[in-house]
Order: structure tokens, then sequence, then C-alpha cells
């Protein structure tokens, strides 16, 4: 990676590559290894159909089940031009910008492997889009997600041809976005409308990258709400006054799960140097929520892990239709679009990221309680006050509309194109779905540690560790102890932002 420039060609994306792009605003670009091949196969692919009466899919052939329809040489652009248009049919809300702006980046990364027959100016206007905030409007409705990503990717690749409408910040100077039709931006730019040649509509819009971009987004947060989880768990745990003796090495080191061992060893360690974990305990085990953390939380990473894995080849693969090889002399039809291993292992990121929502609201129970010698509700005379008697209602209400949306989206499928495309993975649902499943696990470590915090206001002078300590106070500098009632809603939304925008580097 040059400096502010990020490479996307045939080399491994990792994880932390990954995280470096979304987070530094780079620009991307494409080395001159990767144009090479972009250039190379999409001569070869001239060559090969040029005066054939072969039969190449989508590439002289209508598409689906008009896969037998021979197209004349003099409508190729034509075809790709009517097959980006008629295939944008999305619906329902506007896909998030960042997703949007990822997707371009996925998109430009699989076609820069030069097996997919595209010409270089079309792989560097997605790559002009993405460095001049130039953002497709694409909808978050619309795809099976099994012969690619149809409608949405349609609607990133509109703006390439002048239709369709983008998002932009150029009237503004990078302050505000406008929406504006795409023809008005192209002519802003000075771009002219890109001529599509043979295969290319098709290799813009089968792909994967609606399901990758939103997988990969999940994958970033909730690497993140992982690591607050433990955080704020640890805070529950003093604050609930809790034995220590479940996060014990010798516990997890005969059920060798590794997020299991890995939770208690890192639950441990924000307990290292309390005053509170230090006292003497009047019960001899605590309820679940808190003595099993280490197995539940753990279980959560561990699928993240798999997850990630999957996520990770999908990013570095070609998920078009069909394959070009040049070197091999081959084009070949497949699936490779299909996003089976997406679906459900969104489907089972989904799942597993609920547990941590699932035990939170259980420990905000348990804080509001009036055990443990904390007020009921964790408030000064609870009666006239409510306290924090109704986020734990709300926590209650997200928790339970996770578990509606954990119902896999994976175990379903319908016939489409005429019963050509006759199974399909529901992957693009399983994606949206699982984006709030996690926004909504994100409400509810904050309605802990909302809670939390309070609750160990009450311990004082007793104090937690140090690292607690600082967690606590950079929280209540948001968020100050509640008093008396007052509307918790602007708490909840402040504790919401804290949790999202918490930087580890303060502890």
């Amino acid at each position: 990676m040059a400096a502010n420039f990020f490479n996307l060609d045939d080399n491994e994306l990792s994880f932390e590559t990954f995280k470096a792009l979304l987070g530094h605003n780079c620009k991307v670009c494409i080395p001159p290894a990767a144009a090479e091949k972009i250039v190379k196969c999409r001569q070869y692919l001239d060559v090969k159909i040029e005066g054939s009466d072969n039969l190449f899919y989508g590439i002289n052939t209508g598409f689906g089940f008009l896969q037998n329809v021979k197209i004349d040489a003099g409508q190729i652009e034509k075809l790709q031009y009517n097959l980006l248009a008629s295939h944008a049919c999305g619906l329902g809300e506007e896909v998030p910008k960042e997703i949007v702006k990822l997707m371009l980046a996925l998109k430009i990364k699989s076609l820069s492997y030069g097996h997919s027959g595209v010409q270089l100016a079309t792989v560097q206007r997605l790559a002009d889009m993405y460095n001049n905030d130039v953002l497709p409007v694409i909808y978050n409705q619309g795809s099976l997600g099994a012969s690619g990503d149809l409608a949405p990717l349609s609607h990133l690749s509109l703006p390439l041809i002048g239709l369709g409408e983008v998002y932009t910040r150029y009237d503004t100077n990078g302050k505000e976005w406008t929406r504006k039709p795409s023809a008005e931006v192209l002519q802003q730019f000075g771009w002219q409308p890109i001529h599509l040649q043979s295969k290319e509509g098709l290799a813009l819009i089968n792909g994967t990258q609606f399901m990758a971009a939103y997988g990969m987004w999940c994958l970033n947060k909730s690497a993140h709400l992982l690591k607050m989880a433990d955080l704020i768990t640890a805070l529950s745990f003093d604050a609930f006054d809790c034995i220590a003796e479940p996060l014990h090495p010798n516990i997890h080191r005969i059920r060798p799960h590794k997020g299991q061992g890995q939770t208690a060893k890192t639950i441990a360690g924000y307990l290292a140097g309390s005053e509170i974990n230090a006292g003497v305990k009047k019960q001899v085990q605590d309820p679940y929520s808190f003595r099993c953390v280490p197995q539940v939380h753990g279980a959560t990473k561990d699928v993240f892990a798999n997850v990630l894995e999957v996520f990770l080849t999908e990013i570095n693969s070609v998920t078009d239709n069909p394959n070009i090889f040049p070197d091999e002399d081959l084009i070949v039809s497949g699936g490779n679009f299909h996003g089976q291993p997406l679906a459900l292992h969104l489907d089972f990121l989904a799942i597993a990221m609920s547990e941590l929502a699932n035990i939170s609201e259980r420990r905000t129970y348990q804080l509001i309680s009036g055990q443990r010698e904390l007020p009921m509700f964790l408030v000064k005379e609870a009666g006239l006050n409510s306290g924090f008697m109704i986020p734990q209602y709300t926590a209650a209400g997200i928790v339970s509309e996770n578990k509606q949306l954990c119902t896999p989206a994976s175990v379903d499928s319908i016939s489409s194109s005429n019963n050509q495309e006759d199974h399909v993975s529901m992957g693009a649902n399983a994606a949206t779905k699982c984006l709030r499943v996690i926004n909504n696990v994100e409400k509810v470590l904050a309605i802990e540690l909302l809670s939390a915090a309070q609750a160990l206001d009450f311990r004082r002078p007793l104090k937690t560790s140090p690292e607690l300590e600082t967690l606590h106070y950079t929280f209540r500098q948001v968020v100050s102890f509640n008093e008396a009632d007052r509307v918790l809603h602007d708490d909840m939304v402040a504790a919401i932002g804290f949790v999202r925008e918490y930087d580890f580097m303060e502890l």
C-alpha cells in the first residue's frame, strides 16, 4: 500500500488490511500488474468471439432462461446496457453509504484478477467513483443471493452508463451529501459514459459484493462489540459483586475451546487490582449470566473466527460468470456467484452475536433487581423514581426482536428466471438482517453499560480495577449519575454512541 493509496489487485486482503481500508480514508488504485491482467483477458475475449458462431453465455447470448438466444455482434453493447437497466429493480431502504463504498472496492478487487473480461476503463471508472465519493443509490431489497446480487449490483453499475442516481459531495467541498442524477455528476467530473463491451454488464452484476460488503461490515462491527461485551461484562461483574472463581484458568484448561479461555483471561485481566473483587463474598455462586460468560461469549468468538475465514476467502475470489482463463484458452460457465457460503455464515453470525445481547440483558435485569445491597432499579427513593426499570424493558424488547430476526434466511429458496435459477441462497436477506441484529446488540450492550455504571456508583467508596475505573470515568463524561428520574432516552442514545466509538487505547 503506497502512501494514502490502497492497491486493489489479486494479492490477499487480510482482515487487518481490510480494516485499514475502512479506517484510513485511503484512495484505491489498480496497480500495473492487475491492469495488465485485465487488459490481457479483454483482448483474449475479443479475439475469441470475433467471427465465431459459438455461443458464449452472456457474451453473445441472452441471460438466464434466455441463454440460447443469440445476439448479433452489432447489438452487443445494447445487450449489456439493457442488462444493467432492466436488472436495476431494487426496492426498500437505501444501502448505507459506507457499505456502498465497500461494494465498489470489493467489485474492483474481484475484477482485478483478470478472469472477467472487462475493459480497464470500466474498472478504473469504479475506482474514480470510489476515490471521489460518487456513491450510487442502492436499495437493500431485490437480490436472491444466487445469480449474483443482480439488483443491487445493477444499481451500483448504472452510473457507469450515465443512468441512476448517486450521492456526491462535489458541490459542498466534501462537507454535505447531495443526491443527483448520475448523468449530471458525470458532466461535473468530465467523465464520459462507458460504452460497455461484451460480457461487461454480466461481469458487473454477477457477483456477491452486496452480501460480502454487508458481511465484512458486520464482521468489523462485531469485532469491536466482542471486545466491548467483555469490557462491559467486567464492569457489571464488580457492580454486582460477583465471584471471580469461574474465571480460573484451570476450568478452561479442561474444556479448551479457544474463545472460552480467551474470554476468561480477558475479563480476569480487566478485574485485576479491583478492591471490590478482592472483598469477601456472601454468595456461593452467581447467576449464569455472570458465571457462564466465558462459555457464552467464547462460543460467539469461535463462530466469529469461522465466519471471518469464509468471508476473507470470498472477498479474495472471483464471483462472476462465466469465468475466462486466457492462459488455458477457456471460457467456462459455472456458479461462483451463488451466495450459499455467505448466507449460511451470515445466519450463523447473526445467531452468535444475538447471544451477546441475550446474556447482556439478563445481567442488566440482575443489576436492577435490588439484590447485593444495590437499590431497587438503581435509583434513590424507588417508587417516587422508576430509575432504570424501563431501559431493561427496552433491552428485553430488542432481544426478542433479535430472536425473530435470527430465523435463518439460508434455509429458504424460491425458483426464478422461469425455473432456470431454481435454487437460491437468500444471502442478501441474511446480510441485511444480520446488520440489524448487530446494531441491536450494540444497543443492548449500551443499556448494560448504563446500568453497570450506575450500580458501581452505589459501591462507593470501594473501587474497581484501574482499567474499569478508566472506563467508568470516561463514560461519566458522557452520561452523568442518575440522581432522580429524567428522560433516559437521551442517556441511552449517548451510551450507544459511547459503545460505538470507544477507543481501547484509552485503557
